[in-house]
């Protein structure tokens, strides 16, 4: 259970002044607002640490993952972004972008046999990654969701695990791993390991490819019972034994490549850029 999320923050509604706020995601220590103040559309991440359960152990660093972001961010050269602290955690505001995720916007290619991926909306997703890896940074956490395909480009949201330049010590924490979903082999293993792993930009192409997989099919790439604990369905992926599954038309090869098991047999962004254009 979530259980009900905490209030927006004095400090961040005094910075806003809001006249709507809606309440968009409300998961274990986290939880992401849509408002609107006088001066625009923004999206507000909240966090607070999660207490260990029966079910999960305790997670403080969620409690970081917001202002972390916002550092990220203003090292990106973002200067639309605001972070800071509340009583139980960290806070950023951003812009909102408007639009659907990946996985929304190609419903239609996994309930229409004859709909195929438009090779734009994946060029967009490309760029918007490129972008990232060309100022030396890797993603962490590159997923479906994370893709907002806006009216004019696509934004490539939550990077709260980035890593590539400095981050102030005290919102940083260790990269644990992401959605196992998107997760490459090495990373898996890394996490199952020692408990922690590196992002690389290697392992954000094979979580693209992942991402767009599992968009054009409703497909894992990697099979393992749903309901399996998170080390089961990390070895799984370790172990690189991939489904038998390809995405409709040339984008199938594509992907192949981009989630093979070896990180150094993957195309970089830019290769894979190219081969789409």
């Amino acid at each position: 259970m979530s259980g009900s999320p905490p209030e927006l923050p004095i400090v961040v509604l005094d910075a806003l002044m809001p006249v709507s706020q809606r309440l968009v995601l409300n998961r274990r220590g986290s939880s992401v607002w849509d408002v609107e103040g006088d001066g625009g559309r923004y999206a507000v991440k909240v966090g607070y640490p999660v207490q260990a359960t029966s079910e999960w152990p305790a997670q403080p660093w969620t409690a970081l993952a917001p202002a972390r972001e916002g550092a990220v961010l203003h090292r990106l050269g973002a200067d639309d972004i605001a972070y800071g602290e509340w009583e139980r955690g960290t806070w950023n505001i951003q812009p909102w972008w408007e639009g659907p995720d990946l996985y929304r916007l190609w419903e239609p290619c996994r309930t229409e046999g004859s709909f195929e991926p438009h090779t734009s909306v994946v060029l967009g997703c490309v760029e918007a990654l490129a972008e990232l890896h060309a100022k030396g940074w890797a993603h962490g956490d590159v997923q479906p969701a994370h893709f907002i395909i806006g009216p004019e480009r696509i934004h490539l949201i939550d990077l709260a695990l980035a890593q590539g330049g400095h981050v102030p010590e005290r919102y940083h924490f260790p990269f644990r791993g992401c959605l196992v979903h998107y997760e490459a082999p090495e990373i898996a293993r890394n996490v199952l390991a020692t408990g922690e792993a590196e992002p690389t930009q290697e392992a954000d192409i094979y979580a693209l490819g992942a991402s767009l997989l599992i968009s054009a099919t409703g497909w894992r790439a990697v099979e393992y019972p749903d309901d399996a604990p998170r080390p089961v369905q990390r070895e799984a992926v370790a172990s690189g034994k991939r489904r038998p599954v390809k995405a409709p038309g040339e984008l199938g090869e594509l992907i192949d490549a981009m989630l093979s098991h070896a990180p150094e047999n993957r195309p970089t962004i830019h290769e894979v850029g190219k081969a789409l254009s």
